[in-house]
């Protein structure tokens, strides 16, 4: 059976975490652009515009832009093509799958006096897509040994020896609980031989790699699964013949799964081990709550201005891992498996605040153009507890790391009877000051529409293209897999008004 093993964050013990990096803070601030297919089809460029479900997320006003009460539900296909590199191996990986991508509706009623105009809606929009998949291979000159030197360094020799009356299981559980997560990739690498001490001291704290040899073939396989999903409560009101104000409350919820296995085999014969395995599982539950402030304003029947304020989003996140890892070498078949969870104590994430300026031209009933334009300082990301030592060593990270970045959306829709033609552009930049790590985001969008009565059917094409260079593993094996990325999105909407 199973050990459940809780460890309780406590930074002044020196404990490291799993998880809890810059990129894992990015990873969960970040929101894709979802929604119907009549938004994606213009690329979200919606915010002085409203008058579609999904442009609530984008301008909480543009609910009180409804004349009639309004439903929608939107299927997404999505596909992801990953193409790695990795020292001299080269892979690719690709994937498909269809998911509820939004579904919400707009509920008005006629004001009296000042207020013309009134709107309710429900929203929910899954704002990202954590599903991805790759294959890094290749031969480095460095051996996953590496990584189990760098976390024990400082580790008494005496934790990482069994005792008698203990087995692995145990001992690993043991050093969760009393240790730190470093101390456990200690254990594992000292009694898988990828680690040896520099001397036979039970106080030794320093330790060396036991892989001797440059030349390691490998192979690290990336699984992750889950999403980050947005449920929006929205009021709004026509408050003169030309301005329409909104408020959103925001209710977030993410789940993220992540599995990873590296496999290396040892060329040459001056290595203790000939060949490793190392598997991780990181799962990873998040909840947290936003407020939106938004207005549209009409300066003539032809252009309008849209201005939105989205606050941080609080977020209380849980952790929970597994390990395994098994070596052959001149000890024999070692197969290290704890079967036990670390359950982490919740910790809390504040991500950046978002500012957005629109501007919208209308061609009568022809169509429109707009433009969106938004802008997110990433170094206002923080993790808490603030008085955490650890939490302040990341914190300052991502001051160091990341910067403020801006996305610029535009998109047009031109109307002919029954059909809408649809088209957009999206330019989002790299919250990373440098952007090898994570580069800009562009692409394009297409859509088209058709109304039968009171319902309309829409569909739209979205592209995008991102690089990045992805660190392995966090720590002293410093190895990173080069990936182009190609997501691509078919999205057919329903939409009815009541």
């Amino acid at each position: 059976m199973k050990n459940i093993l809780i460890l309780l964050f406590i930074g002044l013990s020196g404990q490291v975490f799993y998880a809890q990096t810059v990129s894992d803070a990015v990873r969960y601030s970040s929101q894709d652009i979802t929604g119907t297919a009549r938004y994606r089809g213009v690329s979200g460029a919606f915010g002085a515009l409203g008058g579609d479900v999904s442009a609530i997320n984008n301008n909480p006003a543009g609910s009180a832009v409804f004349n009639k009460s309004f439903v929608s539900l939107s299927l997404s296909s999505g596909n992801y093509d990953n193409q790695t590199y990795y020292n001299d191996g080269i892979t690719v990986s690709d994937k498909s799958d269809i998911d509820l991508n939004q579904f919400g509706g707009v509920f008005v009623s006629q004001g009296n006096g000042k207020l013309r105009k009134f709107a309710f809606s429900f929203n929910y929009d899954r704002s990202n897509d954590f599903d991805n998949g790759y294959v890094a291979s290749g031969t480095s000159t460095n051996s996953i040994a590496d990584y189990f030197s760098g976390y024990a360094q400082g580790v008494p020799l005496d934790l990482l020896e069994l005792r008698d009356d203990e087995t692995t299981a145990s001992l690993y559980q043991f050093l969760g609980e009393n240790e730190s997560f470093g101390a456990q990739q200690a254990f594992l690498g000292y009694q898988g031989y990828l680690i040896n001490p520099e001397t036979d001291n039970i106080n030794n704290t320093n330790y060396t790699s036991a892989q001797n040899g440059n030349s390691f073939d490998q192979e690290y396989q990336y699984l992750s699964y889950g999403n980050n999903s947005r449920f929006t409560f929205n009021a709004a009101a026509q408050v003169s013949e030309n301005l329409y104000l909104g408020i959103n409350l925001n209710a977030h919820t993410f789940n993220f799964r992540k599995e990873t296995i590296l496999f290396e085999n040892a060329n040459g014969s001056a290595n203790a081990v000939s060949s490793t395995r190392f598997d991780n599982e990181l799962r990873t539950y998040g909840t947290g709550a936003s407020l939106q402030l938004g207005g549209i304003y009409h300066i003539s029947p032809s252009l309008r201005l849209g201005a939105t304020y989205d606050t941080p989003t609080y977020y209380t996140i849980s952790e929970e891992t597994d390990q395994y890892l098994s070596t052959n070498g001149i000890n024999g078949n070692v197969v290290l498996s704890p079967n036990v969870t670390n359950i982490y104590e919740d910790y809390d994430l504040q991500t950046p605040g978002k500012a957005t300026g629109s501007i919208a031209y209308i061609f009568g009933s022809n169509g429109f153009i707009s433009f969106d334009y938004s802008y997110e300082d990433y170094t206002s990301m923080k993790y808490r507890p603030d008085n955490d030592v650890f939490f302040q060593q990341v914190n300052a990270n991502i001051e160091n790391q990341l910067t403020g970045a801006s996305t610029y959306k535009i998109g047009g829709e031109f109307l002919s009877g029954d059909w809408s033609f649809r088209g957009g552009y999206k330019f989002i930049e790299s919250p990373y000051k440098n952007d090898a790590i994570l580069s800009d985001r562009s692409g394009y969008s297409l859509g088209l529409g058709y109304a039968i009565g009171n319902a309309r059917i829409d569909l739209a094409y979205d592209w995008a293209k991102q690089q990045s260079n992805t660190a392995l593993y966090d720590g002293a094996f410093a190895n990173t897999a080069y990936i182009d990325t190609i997501n691509t999105n078919i999205v057919a909407s329903l939409s009815f008004q009541l």
